[in-house]
């Protein structure tokens, strides 16, 4: 049977029917998408839930997947990070196919399932907690010695072995003073002087997101300048929690929706005061822009969110097609290794951080649409670190080839392990704090 040749369609997630976490109902339907999966083998190079779902099989007594006993279903499901990357570039049986696979939702489903039957462990709530962990760890004088632990070796043998965090995986620093204290006095509350565009607003409220908030808000502060640079006016929300992203990995839909219920009122009210959104992490966007849609299908408020949603760099290419956006660019980049998220890369807006790299006389964009396998907790984990590092090797071993000017990636996290990777003591550069560079502000 061939593929659809339709245009893809999600169906909503209806994760509060009694159905949906039915484990005898879930296993059926594992049963049966493991079996056409297995049929297929397309998806045999993304991440590790396809080779582990084929090993089983092909060491089955039976060779097929009614050999596997249904209890090493989970294996699979454990390998599975939400990337979405098998739905939206390998899979030819997704919907409206009459075979209606949709693997990421249906691990996400998996995962819901154990969730309400057997919690999670206590580092996983903590991984997953990036707000608590954030405020925490981010006190004055508490930053300090945090940050100096996760770089002494002895520690960071000590934690693995107790908390299971590997002992190897970049850990990114805790600053003290977050990204909202920083650009408090830079704000213009009432958008001054914005100039709209044929679809967007010409004026912006950040969504801040826990990583850049609280880890990198130097990337925020770039951003910032880059929009004050083409003019477009910044505002924040005036409160946020986490986007809810880490819980949806780990299953915690409960979470999923609290969290949403603080952030959708917060980001309505910016929406219909007339700002565009942004978020500077991939999963960040993409968890407003399709998966809060998805799970609250009938929530109005999350689908006006969801269209005032964009990337950074979509939205930037957008002003640029409107005539808006400044290409005077004082300084050239050279050779630029860029890697596509894949958080990204589900959004379907087209490779626009390259392309806008690639407006800067003197720069030569090489786009790697690999999997870097770092991918939330994964990358972190004792038990997955080796293989988030063996599926990130293509996109290493290009930056290694490359030996570019600059490397890095729209996912800050997806940088960082990127260069564990690399092991030459280069760091990467964000593609926002790059286009900063090249304006030369």
């Amino acid at each position: 049977m061939e593929g659809s040749l339709s245009a893809p369609i999600r169906h909503p997630i209806d994760w509060l029917s009694k159905d949906f976490n039915d484990e005898e109902k879930l296993m059926t339907e594992l049963e049966r998408v493991f079996d056409l999966c297995h049929g297929c083998r397309r998806c045999v190079s993304l991440c590790d839930s396809f080779p582990t779902l084929f090993d089983l099989v092909d060491e089955s007594s039976t060779m097929e997947v009614d050999g596997v006993d249904k209890q090493d279903y989970w294996k699979v499901v454990d390998q599975c990070y939400l990337c979405d990357l098998c739905y939206m570039t390998k899979c030819p049986y997704v919907p409206p196919h009459e075979w209606n696979i949709d693997f990421p939702h249906l691990m996400l489903r998996a995962k819901s399932v154990r969730y309400e039957k057997e919690g999670a462990s206590a580092r996983d709530k903590i991984l997953t907690s990036t707000d608590a962990v954030g405020k925490t760890a981010g006190l004055p004088g508490i930053s300090i010695v945090v940050n100096a632990s996760n770089r002494t070796k002895p520690i960071r043998k000590a934690l693995e072995k107790v908390a299971g965090i590997h002992a190897d995986a970049r850990i990114p620093p805790f600053e003290s003073r977050p990204l909202r204290k920083r650009i408090s006095k830079r704000l213009t509350p009432l958008g001054e002087g914005a100039v709209p565009g044929k679809k967007t607003k010409g004026k912006v409220a950040l969504f801040a997101t826990c990583y850049v908030n609280r880890n990198e808000p130097g990337l925020g502060e770039d951003l910032l300048s880059v929009l004050e640079h083409n003019n477009i006016p910044v505002s924040i929300a005036e409160k946020e929690a986490c986007c809810g992203m880490p819980k949806l990995e780990l299953g915690d839909l409960k979470s999923v929706q609290k969290a949403k219920e603080q952030n959708i009122p917060q980001l309505v009210k910016c929406v219909d005061e007339g700002w565009d959104l942004l978020a500077l992490v991939p999963s960040c966007a993409l968890m407003f822009k399709q998966e809060l849609p998805l799970l609250f299908p009938d929530d109005p408020d999350v689908q006006k969110v969801a269209n005032a949603f964009y990337d950074p760099f979509e939205y930037l290419m957008l002003r640029h097609t409107e005539g808006l956006l400044s290409t005077e660019f004082q300084n050239e980049l050279g050779t630029v290794v860029y890697h596509a998220s894949c958080h990204q890369r589900v959004q379907n807006a087209g490779p626009k951080t390259r392309d806008l790299l690639s407006l800067i006389p003197g720069t030569e964009v090489t786009m790697i649409e690999r999997c870097s396998g770092h991918d939330g907790t994964y990358g972190v984990k004792v038990e997955t670190f080796d293989k988030a590092m063996k599926i990130g090797r293509p996109v290493i071993n290009a930056v290694k080839k490359n030996n570019p000017d600059h490397y890095g990636s729209d996912c800050p996290i997806a940088g960082h392990h990127i260069a564990n990777g690399v092991s030459d003591g280069s760091e990467p550069a964000h593609p926002i704090s790059l286009l900063k560079q090249a304006y030369g502000i």
